[in-house]
């Protein structure tokens, strides 16, 4: 049976007007932690001139491949098995990455193994797109988000909303320079980077 998330049916269709402009001129989209799939299936097919390749946790991807075997689309890839504790990512370089709401769920040592992963994936000159809520200046930008953190906390004391000034110095320090900051619906954000061509391959 396949796996159903509410808000990516929700957020599907404002995120892709993003994802349309920003991926116009790229080819290879990996999707870090995508979840259901639904994003994958959605996106792809909306987006023919990308080759899509799906990533989750281990027991998470026969979820994914239920919703692949029922598109049949021929530009989404088999999801691969990553965890940002994996030691590396066998993953080929890819000129893009898309990631939705994954930062707050896990802990900050484990967002910044995140970043170092895909330091090591994106191509010089790819982007990396990074959508879900984020604090300014150490503040929540709405009630919604303050309950929501609040309860992200009541099940991890590790996860909860990260402040984007934290982020964003951290994909600075793996050569991401920041393009765009873009307003979402339900007080989400998309963070846009452009990786350099001094990222560390190490």
């Amino acid at each position: 049976m396949k796996p159903h998330s509410e808000s990516c049916e929700k957020n599907k269709a404002p995120i892709l007007a993003v994802l349309k402009e920003i991926f116009a001129g790229h080819r290879q989209v990996l999707e870090i932690a995508s979840g259901t799939g639904q994003h994958a299936v959605h996106f792809a097919r909306e987006l023919p001139h990308l080759s899509w390749q799906t990533s989750e946790l281990q027991q998470n991807l026969a979820g994914i491949q239920a919703w692949l075997d029922e598109a049949q689309l021929p530009n989404v890839l088999a999801p691969l098995a990553l965890d940002v504790n994996d030691e590396c990512w066998t993953v080929p370089p890819v000129d893009a990455i898309f990631n939705a709401n994954t930062v707050h769920i896990i802990s900050w040592p484990e967002v910044e193994r995140l970043f170092a992963h895909i330091a090591r994936v994106i191509a010089p000159g790819g982007c990396v797109c990074f959508y879900g809520p984020y604090n300014y200046a150490g503040n929540f930008t709405s009630e919604s988000n303050a309950r929501f953190d609040a309860w992200l906390k009541s099940r991890d004391p590790n996860s909860g909303v990260r402040d984007f000034e934290a982020v964003n110095r951290l994909a600075a320090s793996h050569g991401l320079e920041l393009l765009h900051d873009i307003a979402m619906p339900s007080n989400n954000r998309m963070l846009v980077w452009n990786a350099q061509a001094c990222l560390s391959r190490g």
